[in-house]
């Protein structure tokens, strides 16, 4: 039997979506599933509607068990021949709602603030201790299982696992499969989807487009370029960043405009204001997702369970794939977040990319890229900066880091003076309290 542990289980809709898949999986159909979370109430919701499919579409073959609070973690993760982490760390309050709060009294503005910027650089620092927790344990009572992490910020915290613990891991993100699709519809070449093929590479949240064509083999870039300029130039869309990276860098990344307009110094600047119209950038959109999330929760609950009829269809997230693909050693492709092992061959050794990789018995078997164009790889340079100086303040601990992290941090850079870089700093360490305690 197999044995499925998820970390953050209070993540109902996406351990629903992850674990429902697994259910839908005939390999995978009788698996052990353990619930893992801090938070008794949404695990209680999870056991509930994760039961209610395990019944409605799997004829109760699966065994669901849940687990509160650390004191129960090694238990859960005993023996589990794969592990899903979709933790959160201080939750949308207080710590989201500090990322972004302190940081506007210095006018720095964010969007996201997930994944870089100083938002993602707090969210890393608070997160890498308590997987080095989640590693200890997995060393000690499950060192074969191979980590299946969705955490943000994705680079940061598969970086972290994959140098300075011994467990097996790969990042996974969403945004690879439904890259080539969401530009494809964006601009009108639907027709194009049937058959297409596409190449990616570069790192989470800015890996690149490197290729796409029909069906029958033609380069589709050319019709892509000029249609992405026509649309910017004549409407309003959610995707005028991405299309202005196709105008001035030749190619298309992978994760959303709202995203990437904060991972660069171009779009986001307080001596140009009319840009954010001009790009149509939603200031402040994580805090209002995590909004509108809460309050629909308790109605999205009911839905859910409303007359018992819940059920699921399999979904197209990478995790359910990548088990089947394990225990049968049928081969399956992803994009998946690993060390550079030789991979992408002008970016760094320690850095974490996302490349396609082939998954067997074996497990993550990433595949050489070589060289990206030069100017990719200098925009990934600029995050990966930041990612491996959070690593290292992860690391030793040592508050110098976390300067220099922001200090090169490229819209930070581009709007603070290191003085005021610093000082935001100390007080946004200052306000997680606990959560980064251990950073002097």
């Amino acid at each position: 039997m197999v044995k499925i542990t998820f970390l953050g289980a209070g993540s109902t809709v996406f351990a629903r979506n992850v674990l429902g898949d697994c259910m839908c999986t005939p390999v995978l159909r009788d698996a052990e599933i353990a619930l893992y979370d801090i938070d008794g109430e949404r695990l209680k919701d999870s056991e509930i509607i994760l039961k209610a499919i395990n019944h409605n579409v799997n004829e109760d073959r699966a065994v669901i068990k849940p687990y509160l609070g650390v004191e129960n973690r090694k238990e859960a993760l005993r023996d589990a021949d794969f592990v899903v982490n979709a933790i959160q760390v201080g939750g949308y309050e207080p710590c989201t709602v500090t990322d972004f709060e302190i940081p506007k009294k210095y006018g720095l503005k964010q969007t996201i603030g997930d994944t870089l910027g100083i938002g993602g650089i707090m969210r890393g620092l608070r997160t890498i201790p308590v997987m080095e927790g989640f590693a200890r344990d997995m060393e000690e009572v499950c060192p074969n299982t191979l980590f299946l992490n969705y955490t943000n910020p994705m680079a940061i915290l598969s970086g972290y696992m994959q140098r300075y613990t011994k467990i097996r891991t790969v990042g996974l993100c969403h945004s690879v499969q439904v890259c080539t699709e969401g530009l494809l519809k964006g601009l009108g070449m639907e027709d194009k989807l049937e058959g297409a093929t596409d190449y990616i590479a570069g790192i989470n949240h800015m890996a690149w487009l490197l290729d796409v064509r029909d069906k029958d083999g033609i380069d589709l870039y050319p019709e892509i370029k000029k249609r992405a300029l026509e649309k910017n130039k004549n409407e309003k869309h959610n995707d005028m960043v991405r299309y202005e990276y196709i105008r001035t860098l030749g190619y298309y990344c992978t994760e959303s405009s709202e995203h990437n307009s904060e991972y660069n110094p171009f779009f986001i600047k307080s001596r140009y204001p009319e840009m954010i119209d001009k790009f149509n950038i939603p200031l402040d959109e994580y805090p209002r997702r995590c909004i509108k999330q809460i309050a629909d929760w308790e109605q999205e609950r009911d839905n859910i369970l409303k007359d018992g009829k819940i059920t699921h269809e399999r979904s197209r997230e990478y995790a359910s794939y990548i088990m089947e693909a394990v225990v049968t050693n049928h081969p399956y492709q992803i994009g998946g977040n690993v060390l550079n092992t030789g991979l992408i061959d002008n970016l760094p050794s320690d850095a974490c990319v996302e490349v396609p990789c082939m998954i067997n018995a074996k497990g993550v078997n990433p595949c050489h890229v070589g060289r990206l164009p030069v100017q990719l790889a200098a925009m990934n340079q600029t995050n990966i900066n930041v990612q491996l100086l959070t690593i290292e303040a992860a690391r030793t601990r040592d508050k110098n880091y976390i300067y220099q992290a922001a200090m090169l941090d490229p819209h930070t850079a581009a709007e603070l003076n290191i003085d005021d870089i610093r000082s935001m700093c100390d007080e946004l360490i200052e306000a997680h309290g606990e959560y980064m305690a251990m950073y002097k």
